[in-house]
């Protein structure tokens, strides 16, 4: 039996060489697609440093002019997977928070405290569906925020024949989601499919509460969550779902 990962490419390539690591057989169906957004770059604007809260911005960058003026600049990075992109991308000072938007707050108003907040604006690279306003969160702690929507992540809204028949023969003991929107793409895409009933019934491994609230008002009960919002966490979540048992 395998396990289902629903990640956007990239990263459900390098989810499921983990995971076959560990000895779980594993099928992809990335229920979100990436597609980057120009950035419309004014030379004479003046930044302070970047702020960045998922991988996916600094991926929509690559190539694009206006990274070569931001590498010099303070980056602030959601979580210690968006700081290696970041740093791979040529960053050299990435300040990292625990995970999660909230605590990349406190980092930055931490990290900038008695800094004149005049000097200029900090540059969020935002996709285009947030489930928090950070920018705005900030401005209230007295930053200027220029936010950019750098990329867009697109529902697919049908879920592969091979996934679907695989879902029906009884082939996938789990499904680990990574976020609230491809969580959501996913339930969608299972009744598109007329698999929802036998598509739920199964752990659904999901990398934080806010994620898990979608799987459960969908019908899901077998619901596993991260203990943090990380890979590792939710790897760990996985196999308290399946026990050791189950890896092959």
């Amino acid at each position: 039996m395998a396990l289902l990962v629903t990640r956007p490419q990239p990263d459900g390539d390098a989810t499921a060489k983990t995971l076959r690591a560990k000895g779980y057989e594993v099928l992809l169906a990335p229920m979100l697609r990436f597609e980057p957004v120009p950035f419309p770059d004014d030379p004479d604007a003046r930044y302070t440093g970047v702020i960045v809260t998922s991988a996916n911005a600094l991926r929509a960058l690559e190539g694009q002019p206006v990274l070569a003026r931001l590498l010099d600049l303070p980056l602030f990075a959601v979580g210690k997977h968006t700081a290696r992109k970041a740093q791979d991308a040529g960053f050299s000072n990435v300040i990292v928070a625990d995970g999660d938007a909230a605590k990349l707050r406190i980092k930055i108003r931490d990290s900038l405290r008695g800094t004149d907040k005049r000097a200029g604006a900090l540059l969020y690279l935002a996709g285009a569906d947030l489930s928090r306003d950070l920018a705005g969160e900030l401005r209230e702690d007295g930053f200027e925020v220029v936010m950019q929507t750098a990329y867009r992540m697109v529902p697919v809204p049908s879920l592969p024949a091979d996934i679907c028949d695989a879902f029906a023969a009884n082939g996938i003991e789990a499904v680990l989601h990574y976020s609230r929107r491809s969580a959501r793409a996913f339930v969608d895409a299972t009744r598109t499919s007329g698999i929802e009933i036998s598509a739920l019934a199964i752990p659904q491994c999901c990398l934080s509460e806010a994620v898990s609230e979608v799987v459960r008002e969908a019908g899901a009960n077998q619901v596993m969550v991260a203990r943090k919002p990380d890979e590792k966490a939710l790897l760990e979540a996985l196999d308290r779902a399946l026990g050791p048992a189950k890896v092959s």
